[in-house]
């Protein structure tokens, strides 16, 4: 038996695709709203059931509950806001009770929105409660500043998605990952959460915690990300390149999480617990510094977090690890948990370094990350550094 979907039920918001024209004829005499890639990240996530028991964007009951409680307003946990927002001038005409169609950027039709409510917000409260900084060189306290005054809630309907990435053949929406888990027999799942390369360190992980579980689902995060981290199509190919060579084939599933970073650290933790959670895993592993960015959060804060819900309400079993490293007196993969030895025998690049060693095309060393990985980290590297 597969573990419950957060609060119960999987959602499926997306029109069965023998009524996708019909929802196109039906937006075009509504008014537009038109998302940014985040927004429209979570649109999708909305749509699959990944953010069940979510229908949609939040309205401002759920939104004040989650921001000063880590709850909807009916108590379920839940850490980050899903909101849609827009300008004074972009909201002005809008009435609770009607029907806002949704696009994107392109003008492409995401889905249609049944305005359930419109409230303003304080930027200030949500960045310090969510980010636990107000600092604008916080890359989601930035995109909040940059975000419309206003709030839109309301279920969404949303259209069917266009098959045009590279990435589409790693799509698993959470009743198709459930199935497949099933399929294979897996009682126990465990997630993985990540937006870069997996490096050694991070194999050391997730092997370890596959000792305990009977599957891992390798569910790197291609949304949209900061400047500088390493795009999505790359890092697909590490991954695979991994699973070809050093995974067992059978016991392994890559799929894509099409979310956004918002970069909240423990918050975020949650988040992608209770996500994956909706996706099929029964655990998810939290290692040092999960969704952080810069110095803002204490290098374990996101596995402190946890404690502040019970595993009943959370309902998948968090898997904690603290920071791994190669130790050369050790000769293997270990932590501060299982190596005696001090900081000198350890192998650490900061991702600075890395970098530039990729960009001076010095292969990265085999403790650090396989061979077939360092390759084509290093060919994307030129790529990028090659003159336009």
């Amino acid at each position: 038996m597969s573990i419950a979907p957060h609060g119960g039920v999987l959602v499926n918001r997306l029109v069965p695709q023998r009524d996708n024209q019909v929802l196109l004829e039906r937006a075009s005499g509504l008014k537009r709203l038109h998302l940014t890639p985040r927004e429209a990240s979570d649109l999708e996530l909305i749509s699959v059931g990944a953010l069940s028991p979510l229908e949609g964007f939040m309205n401002g009951e759920d939104y004040r509950a989650v921001i000063e409680e880590m709850r909807l307003a009916n108590g379920l946990p839940w850490s980050l806001p899903m909101t849609l927002s827009g300008t004074h001038e972009e909201t002005a005409s809008l009435r609770v009770g009607e029907e806002i169609a949704l696009y994107n950027a392109s003008n492409n039709l995401l889905g249609v929105l049944e305005l359930e409510d419109k409230y303003s917000y304080n930027k200030e409260r949500e960045a310090e409660q969510v980010y636990r900084t107000t600092d604008l060189a916080h890359p989601g306290v930035k995109s909040l500043y940059n975000q419309g005054d206003v709030l839109l809630g309301g279920r969404v309907t949303a259209a069917q998605r266009l098959n045009n990435s590279t990435l589409d053949r790693y799509s698993l929406e959470p009743a198709e990952s459930r199935r497949v888990f099933q399929e294979k027999g897996w009682k126990t799942v465990v997630g993985f959460q990540t937006r870069n390369p997996v490096h050694r360190a991070h194999e050391y992980i997730q092997k370890t915690a596959l000792e305990v579980v009977d599957g891992l689902f390798l569910h790197p995060l291609v949304g949209e990300t900061k400047a500088g981290d390493i795009p999505a199509e790359v890092r697909m190919r590490c991954y695979q390149a991994l699973i070809d060579g050093y995974y067992p084939k059978d016991r392994v599933i890559l799929g894509i999480f099409p979310a956004a970073m918002r970069y909240a650290g423990p918050r975020e933790a949650i988040f992608h617990a209770l996500v994956r959670k909706n996706y099929g895993c029964t655990h998810f592993i939290v290692g040092r510094d999960h969704a952080g960015v810069g110095n803002y959060y204490g290098s374990y804060d996101a596995q402190h977090i946890f404690q502040e819900f019970t595993p009943q309400e959370l309902g998948i079993t968090p898997l904690f690890f603290e920071n791994t490293f190669y130790c050369k007196r050790c000769g293997c993969m270990a932590s501060s948990k299982t190596c005696p030895h001090d900081s000198s025998y350890h192998l650490v690049l900061s991702g600075t370094k890395v970098r530039a060693m990729l960009q001076a095309g010095e292969m990265l060393p085999a403790e650090f990350t396989r061979p077939e990985v360092a390759k084509i980290l290093m060919e994307a590297s030129k790529v990028n550094a090659s003159p336009q």
